[in-house]
């Protein structure tokens, strides 16, 4: 039996969706048996939300979502500490009602949050984008082939922290902002978390010649994903494209969590081509805990960073009593780029 198709306009287009470079005009299809994550959605907003209204365009701008509006996303899971957590449903149908779970368009069944939000907004299925065949669209069609080898690169700086909203896009961007100052070309990547191009987008602002992220690879967030190394070995392939001098990556999320950043410190080509680490945290224990776990994998951080060093007692403690340099990326961002730039300029001419 055909499958029956239909044609609607959808009022908003969320960032997730940005890889197909959809046009508001899509085909529907009205239920899948087997949805997966990266599925094109169209959904009508039932609730609004006084703390997380706001749907990201692929343009990057933010809008406001009213009750009533068809907003087209993607079907994903989201482990947020200090956000939404959600799963990709078993089936989808028009009529079944399900959240957004983030402000890129990242829709699925929430099942819990944190207590500083309010419900997720409530939406109603109304089809599946498909092409003109009825084959449900998603996300992975126009994905990054995943890479086994890393092969030759630009040096590796990581941003990672204890979780999110500690402190690692500002010290990525800061430290990209000073290395471009400085006449380094500089690519960004933002390597795990849940789509939104917001990080990325800062990271151009501030100087990166070239961006990329999971959903360049198909992926509207890491969760689930296992071993993120294949996925950032073909990030870090696509940037060196653009032969840059150096590369800054933020894992989002924290090195513990839901979002398989620790894998990234298994492989070992990555942890060869990485030559410095910035941790960030927010508290005297975050970053201990951090030092002290990265230490356990012999991985040494470079450069404590993150609100714990918004105050000169910050910085002054964790160097004096764990003996790792300490940078805040808001009051010193060229002495975090100095302290940076000693680990980088031994195997990068450009930094001497």
């Amino acid at each position: 039996m055909q499958t029956e198709i239909h044609i609607l306009e959808a009022d908003k287009i969320g960032s997730a969706t940005s890889p197909l470079g959809l046009n508001k005009t899509v085909a529907l299809v009205s239920s899948s048996p087997a949805p997966q994550a990266g599925d094109v959605v169209v959904a009508r907003a039932l609730t609004d939300s006084a703390t997380y209204n706001m749907l990201e365009l692929p343009s990057g701008r933010l809008a406001k979502i009213n009750p009533g509006d068809l907003l087209m996303g993607v079907l994903g899971r989201r482990r947020a500490l200090k956000g939404f957590v959600g799963d990709v449903p078993e089936t989808v149908a028009a009529g079944d009602h399900l959240h957004l779970l983030n402000m890129g368009g990242v829709i699925g069944f929430c099942t819990g949050h944190h207590s500083s939000l309010g419900d997720a907004i409530q939406v109603e299925v109304v089809g599946l984008a498909c092409d003109e065949d009825g084959r449900v669209l998603n996300i992975g069609d126009v994905a990054l082939p995943s890479r086994e080898h890393l092969g030759d690169t630009a040096p590796i700086v990581l941003v990672a922290g204890t979780c999110m909203n500690s402190g690692k896009t500002y010290a990525a961007t800061e430290l990209i902002k000073q290395a471009t100052h400085a006449g380094v070309r500089v690519a960004g990547a933002k390597l795990s978390g849940v789509a939104c191009l917001r990080d990325t987008l800062n990271m151009e602002d501030h100087g990166a010649v070239a961006t990329a992220s999971f959903l360049d690879c198909g992926l509207p967030s890491t969760v689930g994903v296992g071993d993120l190394a294949p996925i950032a070995k073909a990030i870090i392939a696509r940037l060196n494209e653009s032969s840059p001098d150096l590369i800054v990556i933020e894992l989002g999320d924290g090195i513990l969590g839901g979002y398989s950043v620790d894998s990234v410190f298994d492989d070992f080509e990555l942890r060869e081509a990485t030559v410095a680490l910035i941790f960030c945290a927010s508290d005297y224990v975050g970053a201990w805990g951090g030092i002290e776990l990265l230490r356990k994998r012999g991985i040494e951080v470079a450069v404590v960073s993150g609100s714990v060093t918004d105050s000169q007692m910050g910085e002054d403690y964790i160097e004096k009593e764990f003996g790792v340099p300490a940078a805040n990326a808001k009051r010193h961002g060229s002495e975090l780029y100095e302290l940076i730039k000693s680990k980088v300029e031994a195997v990068a001419p450009v930094f001497s």
